[in-house]
Order: C-alpha cells, then structure tokens, then sequence
C-alpha cells in the first residue's frame, strides 16, 4: 500500500481548494494545456487516468468527448471525482497502479499526472501503464522534476516538519525517460517561483517554454507503445 494513502483520503477537498487559489489555477492551466497536447484526446478515446484524484485533470478528457476510467487508491477522492464528473462517461475503481485491474491492451491512451513521486518502484508502474495500453497507444506520464526550484523547496518543507513530501521521489526528465522500455520525449512546465507575481509569472512561463527549459516544476513524459 501506498504510504501516505492515510493523507490522501484527507485531501480532497483541501486539494480543490488549492486549485481555484490564483496561483493553483495559473498552475493548473499551464499543467493542463501541457497534458492535453502530449495526450491528445479524442471523441470515443478510452483513457485510463491512473492516480486521478479528485478529477482536477479528467474533466479535460471527458470535455474533449473521451470515456474515461478514473483509478486512485484513495476512496473519498474517487469518491470526490465522481460526483463532480457524473454527468460524463466516467467510472471511477479503486485500485493501484503498480497492479492494475485491468487487462492486456485495453485503452487508448494511460495518462498518470503527479502520482509517480510517491511510488519507489517506478519501473514497475510504468510497465503496468505500458502494459494495458493497446498497440500504438500513447503513455503519458508527469511528476515533480528534480531539476526545479520547486523540488528543493519541497525538501526543506519536508525536512522541518511533517509533510507528504518527505519519501517523494523526484525524478529529472531523463531519470522519467528512463523508467520506460522504448524511447520518449519530455517537456516541462512551471518555469515561476512559487511565491512569484502571477503577471510576472506569465512572463517566466513563456520565456521557459520559449526556450524549452528542463527546469519547469512540472515534468511529463510521452511514449508510444510498440
């Protein structure tokens, strides 16, 4: 079982709340447009959001007219999702993503937005997501960098007090890369200080993008399975 999965059932509603703040809805758009250019969603796609919390990142499959099963190992969250994403093709199962419930190529697309930190055997989650993905279906998978400032802040946090951080596992674009069994590709976001002005942040988050910086707090992988 997950180590902080006693955390996570305390989250949900304190994690929306996070979101409609103006820096966690800044944040959120950037992470959001970031995920739906590597997934590309599509009408009648089925799409597995392994670790989809309360749906924060869902509703943008479903909107995008994709059928979405939506897993995590925390029930008041699933339980959260689904109330907010009912009225869409959405099922929720309880479950974790190193043991998926689900059988050889079955989706179109896996997407698994910041749950690979708080998994130690990454090699091993990856290969579940490759695993129930059909041929020629896209992985894309984001955690915390190791690269950003970010990071080293949620270190400090964690090493002065409790924290859910504290066993998180920060992974550099190439260390992410590395976890799968075929080539990929990366691309960061989230290139501001966290204490940043949110029109200065703007401002920061183009230059990053700009310049394709590895330094973005958000970092996301994509591949193709064979």
């Amino acid at each position: 079982m997950i180590k902080h999965k006693a955390t996570f059932d305390t989250w949900p509603e304190k994690y929306d709340r996070w979101f409609e703040t103006p820096l966690g809805s800044l944040i959120r758009n950037y992470e959001a447009r970031l995920i739906i250019d590597m997934l590309s969603p599509l009408v009648g796609d089925l799409i597995l959001d392994a670790g989809c919390g309360t749906g924060i990142f869902t509703a943008d499959f479903l909107q995008a007219g994709a059928h979405v099963i939506g897993l995590d190992i925390s029930l008041p969250m699933l339980q959260r999702a689904q109330k907010k994403l009912g009225e869409f093709p959405f099922h929720v199962v309880d479950g974790d993503i190193r043991v998926l419930p689900f059988g050889d190529d079955t989706f179109d697309k896996v997407v698994s937005i910041t749950a690979l930190e708080f998994i130690q055997d990454g090699k091993l989650a990856i290969s579940e997501l490759f695993r129930v993905v059909k041929s020629r279906g896209c992985i894309v998978v984001a955690t915390l960098n190791s690269k950003s400032p970010w990071a080293e802040r949620r270190k400090a946090e964690a090493r002065n007090g409790v924290s859910v951080f504290a066993d998180a596992i920060f992974r550099s674009p190439s260390e992410l890369l590395d976890l799968a069994p075929v080539e990929g590709e990366t691309m960061t976001a989230i290139h501001f200080a966290e204490d940043e002005d949110p029109v200065k942040a703007r401002k920061v988050e183009e230059i990053g993008n700009s310049k394709g910086l590895e330094t973005g707090a958000f970092v996301a992988a994509r591949w193709i399975k064979p």
